[in-house]
């Protein structure tokens, strides 16, 4: 199984490489699972719904209203406009699970 470390990123290809192993399933298998997954809860996300995967986390939207922002350059205003955020918040399994040695 890979191992990774804080500082360390795992890209979707090594993801799936991971979870094929833990899972004894070939990687196509675990990659067609993984999109199905994702879109699922982009889909449901951009519905308006939670998507609640207990000991997880919960994938949801949150709107942003519009203000007024500057540019780091040159200090002028500018206008952001208002727009919808995706958001995860960690649930207390997954949170746990970091601050254990």
């Amino acid at each position: 199984m890979l191992k990774y470390s804080l500082e360390e990123k795992m890209n979707k290809t090594e993801l799936i490489a991971a979870v094929a192993e833990s899972v004894g399933k070939n990687k196509s298998e675990v990659k067609d699972i993984l999109d199905a997954l994702t879109a699922q809860i982009v889909k449901a996300v951009k519905e308006g719904d939670e998507v609640a995967l207990l000991g997880f986390g919960t994938f949801k939207s949150a709107k942003r209203e519009a203000r007024t922002g500057r540019n780091p350059a040159t200090g002028a205003e500018i206008h952001i406009p208002a727009c919808v955020q995706p958001k995860f918040v960690a649930g207390k399994l997954f949170k746990d699970a970091l601050n254990t040695k």
